[in-house]
């Protein structure tokens, strides 16, 4: 009998400890190896050259808070695109030299430490034409009452350019403020009277006398008024600093501080300032560089 018992307790352990043995593999966490983080990074563009804009795309495994870069020497600020991942502009100016530039990437995922990624940009060199034009002799040798006016155009407008805002006034796609095609070659190198100058920072469109202007996108009105080389010119700060700087204008229909939509009216196009006659010269600033509006129109097509 005693054996019997002995036999009994033997079995109720054995079962008792297979049974604490079953619970504890069931409460054993299931282990799940982690994916790493990382990016996709790509890039679009009509070339990559100087007076060229270029649209980096960054495209996460997992969701990240914020995405900064630089190249250039200069900010390269991103926004959330939704499905296509995290966007920016970067600004190749008109003086760049054909190189390769590291474009230093901050990516922040979401509840974790900044890691940091590369993209290189390989600039090539592009040959821009050569433009021979005939203007007012004032406009090549300006006298000497009017150099002090000059200087002080110009360095306004060079802070104006060299502040980047920051709220991001743009959304999607940009239009052309007219809609006659562009007649003057972005890039181009003039020579007035015969005299080289300053490279064509601009996309000059046909527009007749008072052809009305539209804003090519949203954005702030900075500086309005009347320059010495540029005529009636009118400013928009589209934020993070990208400007819209439209010249040669007869009327102007917007002052400083007004906040305008995509397509509202900004002025009318004229022949005022250094010019041969009616149309509207366009400048696009990326950050201080001197890009092809119709490069920005393009690589932001919806």
């Amino acid at each position: 009998m005693q054996e019997l018992m002995s036999l009994h307790g033997a079995v109720i352990g054995r079962l008792k400890a297979t049974l604490l043995a079953t619970a504890c593999a069931g409460a054993l966490p299931m282990m799940v190896s982690a994916q790493p983080f990382d990016v996709n990074i790509s890039h679009r563009a009509r070339g990559v050259f100087p007076g060229e804009a270029v649209l980096i795309s960054v495209v996460p495994t997992a969701p990240v808070s914020a995405v900064q870069g630089t190249v250039f020497g200069e900010t390269v600020r991103f926004y959330d695109a939704g499905a296509t991942g995290w966007e920016g502009l970067v600004g190749i100016d008109l003086l760049v030299e054909p190189d390769i530039y590291d474009l230093t990437l901050r990516i922040t995922p979401l509840g974790e430490l900044p890691v940091e990624r590369l993209y290189r940009l390989a600039v090539e060199n592009k040959a821009y034409p050569t433009r021979q034009l005939t203007v007012a002799p004032r406009y090549v040798e300006p006298p000497p009452e009017v150099s002090d006016r000059i200087a002080r155009e110009a360095r306004q407008q060079r802070v104006i350019f060299a502040t980047a805002s920051p709220q991001r006034l743009w959304r999607g796609a940009w239009e052309r403020p007219v809609p006659g095609q562009a007649t003057s070659a972005f890039g181009s190198r003039s020579v007035f009277n015969g005299q080289p100058r300053n490279p064509h920072s601009g996309a000059d469109f046909r527009a007749a006398e008072g052809t009305p202007i539209a804003a090519p996108n949203a954005g702030k009105v900075v500086l309005t008024g009347d320059t010495y080389f540029s005529g009636g010119s009118v400013i928009l700060d589209h934020g993070w600093g990208l400007y819209s700087y439209f010249a040669h204008l007869s009327k102007i229909l917007v002052e400083e501080g007004d906040l305008v939509e995509l397509g509202q009216l900004v002025g009318h196009a004229g022949a005022t300032g250094r010019v041969t006659g009616p149309h509207l010269h366009w400048t696009l600033r990326l950050s201080g560089a001197r890009v092809d509006p119709l490069s920005v129109i393009e690589i932001l097509e919806d």
